[in-house]
């Protein structure tokens, strides 16, 4: 795969919705509107000198072909997608940063990922959101059509993604002291204010 021959469709938005930065801590899964992530693994974390943490998670999606694609790509072709999210969560700055990329499936797509989440300088109850996004294939003659399946699929989700966001941040605010299914003896876990 020569990158001179790469083309990458690029695709940015923003959001600003009502939480305040210092409930994020970029646990999102597992929610109702993103059935589709079926696993979720920390496999590094680091508090920083200068009170950042770092985090490294291991995610696997299921990620169905488009009809078309499953007449072209073999019956095997793995339906799980393995992704990794960097974060980076500055409480001197006011804000979260995720960087997102698969680790399989990179000659038939890479999509890459990243969002600022930033305090809202109006609104301080409010988290503004950047999310950017970039799609490439290295599919000879099938690379266009691939990146506008990427593209309108990532398009499509931004919807799910931001619900499934709300649902985590809201189950972070409301999350009781000790809910009624749970057992005595055992205590639930409680928000962590990170920043």
């Amino acid at each position: 795969m020569n990158s001179r021959y790469l083309l990458i469709r690029e695709y940015s938005i923003e959001f600003s919705y009502r939480s305040p930065l210092e409930f994020h801590n970029g646990e999102r899964y597992p929610n109702p509107f993103s059935t589709h992530v079926l696993t979720e693994d920390v496999v590094y974390r680091e508090v920083t000198a200068d009170h950042r943490l770092l985090s490294r998670r291991l995610l696997t999606k299921t990620n169905r072909l488009p009809r078309w694609a499953e007449r072209i790509f073999p019956a095997n072709l793995s339906r799980s997608v393995y992704i990794v999210e960097d974060s980076i969560v500055d409480p001197t700055n006011r804000n979260m940063i995720t960087f997102t990329w698969n680790l399989n499936h990179t000659t038939l797509m890479t999509v890459e990922e990243r969002c600022v989440f930033q305090q809202n300088q109006d609104r301080l109850s409010w988290t503004q959101l950047r999310r950017e996004a970039w799609i490439s294939s290295g599919v000879f003659g099938f690379s266009r059509p691939i990146q506008e399946f990427g593209l309108a699929r990532f398009k499509t989700n931004q919807v799910k993604a931001m619900k499934g966001l709300e649902y985590a941040l809201s189950n972070l605010h409301d999350a009781p002291q000790r809910p009624l299914g749970t057992p005595r003896g055992m205590r639930q876990r409680r928000p962590r204010r990170l920043l």
